[in-house]
């Protein structure tokens, strides 16, 4: 059994309703039904059933709305937990026998998180959190002189062009202007957030 300390679950009272229902559903069809959730468990914007789907599901397992949506929730979240521990299929196995997932479930998940789970974990580095993403970026120097009327003096900047693409809507680019100071402070913040990145891969 795994301990306290390495427990992914937290046994809630919704938590323990969708086990029993989860240990209730048919096994033949319940093989079926994991292939298609992990198929789609990186896609943030896609639900793994369609509405229509889902009342197929509450025909073919005889349970509601809100018992379909607890099982198909509850079995993701298994897969995104193992995802984001990198987790071995003997960990896997123990995690849910802590969570009392019958015997014949915990087989299930494990074959299918031993065949897939290396694909799904990929899938969701892929992942990101923000709705676009850079893809290009071009840059130039300005160079403003003084007017006539003042002493002679010039202004320089750097002008970024940043090109943000998206699943959901059109391209998009967008200008910033920094000052060398401003620049300056900026190329000191990515030097910090990378060097943060890199203690939490290394």
């Amino acid at each position: 059994m795994a301990t306290q300390a390495t427990k992914w679950f937290v046994a809630t009272t919704n938590l323990k309703r969708a086990i029993q229902l989860i240990n209730d559903l048919d096994t033949a069809r319940f093989g079926k039904l994991l292939q298609r959730i992990i198929q789609k468990i990186h896609l943030r914007d896609e639900r793994s059933f369609t509405e229509a789907e889902e009342e197929k599901l509450q025909t073919a397992f005889q349970l509601n709305t809100d018992e379909i949506e607890a099982v198909l929730e509850t079995l993701a979240f298994i897969l995104e937990q193992a995802a984001y521990h990198s987790a071995k299929p003997a960990v896997v196995q123990q995690q849910l026998e802590s969570i009392e997932l019958s015997e014949e479930k915990i087989t299930a998940i494990v074959d299918l998180w031993t065949e897939h789970g290396a694909t799904v974990i990929a899938n969701l580095r892929k992942r990101s959190v923000a709705p676009k993403q850079l893809d290009s970026i071009k840059w130039r120097l300005n160079l403003q002189m003084a007017e006539k009327n003042r002493a002679a003096m010039k202004s320089t900047s750097a002008i970024f062009e940043l090109g943000l693409k998206s699943s959901s809507s059109e391209d998009e680019k967008i200008q910033i202007e920094f000052t060398h100071d401003e620049l300056y402070d900026f190329f000191n913040k990515l030097e910090t957030i990378q060097g943060q990145l890199d203690a939490l891969t290394s």
